[in-house]
């Protein structure tokens, strides 16, 4: 759906909501590597008008994330930062797939229908071409003899 027709007060996962304070008991983080993952690009919470901090329940999951990678997976901050990466461009990537998957489908369609169209079109007085089968017979052409008229 697009933004025209959304509730202006519909919550979704990318709605900036939760101070820092929130969201770092939300994660189970302190405030401080909160703004030293956002420092680093990890997480990057949306800002308010006087720059304060919102972060959306899509963050959350996010520095959840950062830390099990950093915690149980021993992955230092510049991997768990390349692996984000990777997984954005991997999603939008599967994006563009779905897109051009739904181009092509259309596509596809048109020229099924186009292709109907011109069927539709033939002349029902004409005889389709069927191909004929070949075979590896041999014939052999011997012409008649000629008869004489015996007035020679």
């Amino acid at each position: 759906m697009d933004g025209r027709g959304r509730n202006p007060y519909e919550l979704t996962e990318e709605t900036p909501v939760y101070v820092i304070s929130v969201a770092a008991q939300l994660s189970g983080l302190h405030p401080q590597t909160l703004r030293q993952y956002d420092r680093l690009g990890l997480v990057s919470p949306d800002r308010t008008a006087g720059r304060g901090r919102r972060y959306s329940a899509r963050d959350i999951q996010l520095l959840r994330q950062v830390q099990q990678l950093s915690q149980d997976e021993g992955i230092n901050l510049a991997g768990i930062k390349r692996i984000i990466e990777l997984e954005q461009q991997v999603s939008a990537l599967e994006q563009h797939v779905a897109e051009l998957s739904a181009a092509v489908d259309g596509a596809a369609a048109a020229m099924r229908q186009r292709e109907a169209q011109v069927h539709a079109s033939y002349r029902r007085d004409l005889v389709p071409y069927q191909e004929v089968q070949q075979t590896s017979a041999l014939v052999v052409w011997r012409p008649k003899p000629k008869r004489s008229s015996g007035a020679e």
